[in-house]
């Protein structure tokens, strides 16, 4: 078999756009019949790693951060959930909700990747956070969740409490950000091009259509 394209998507879990966009590129292999041809790789790029363990209102955080109205936020909330309806997944957005720190959850999708796990893993993260109104800040929900995609828990916990592991993954998310990547989600295709934002499917088909023919 030839040799396979390398795709490395830069993501947060607490990234609505990375869920749609995901969801697209998924359904461009689908539609290609090329996931026997394709290995994919999520890689880590934290939102907000400075925010602190209490997370911060998530209406509130976007005012600040994007100077956005209440009717902005409404607008947006509701066009997240008719793109995600039409990917198949549910946005359950809530007053309450919080933006959170994600360093932990990325420590553990690292763990994933090894055990081949990762994209089970990252979309149950999504679920958890978006349809099921669960902080995946908590060192608690996190391992409940990684249990769920069969990790393993003693190991789990060892990882989170590893200073070794936090440091891997502020490395790999400045090796991203000093190759250009200040945006999510970001597909790069073998380590040689890249696209950014939630693309369309047809989109997607495009690039790997062009790569298989390469």
């Amino acid at each position: 078999m030839s040799k396979k394209i390398q795709l490395d998507i830069i993501s947060d879990v607490v990234c609505p756009w990375c869920v749609i966009g995901y969801k697209n590129l998924q359904l461009a292999i689908d539609e290609l019949n090329i996931a026997h041809k394709v290995d994919l790789k999520w890689q880590p790029f934290e939102l907000n790693p400075s925010m602190p363990a209490e997370g911060q209102n998530l209406r509130e955080h976007i005012t600040e951060k994007y100077g956005s109205t209440l009717e902005d936020s409404i607008q947006a909330r509701n066009s997240l959930s008719d793109r995600g309806l039409q990917v198949g997944f549910v946005f359950n957005f809530f007053e309450e909700m919080k933006i959170v720190n994600t360093r932990d959850a990325h420590i553990l999708l690292e763990y994933a990747f090894q055990l081949g796990k990762q994209t089970a893993f990252k979309l149950r993260l999504f679920s958890a956070t978006f349809t099921e109104q669960k902080d995946v800040s908590k060192r608690d929900t996190l391992l409940q969740e990684a249990s769920k995609v069969g990790l393993d828990v003693i190991e789990a916990t060892a990882r989170l409490d590893s200073e070794t592991y936090r440091k891997e993954v502020v490395e790999q998310e400045m090796f991203w950000q000093e190759l250009g990547v200040s945006a999510v989600p970001t597909v790069v295709f073998n380590r040689n091009s890249a696209m950014s934002g939630a693309q369309s499917v047809e989109t997607y088909k495009q690039a790997l259509t062009e790569l298989l023919a390469e």
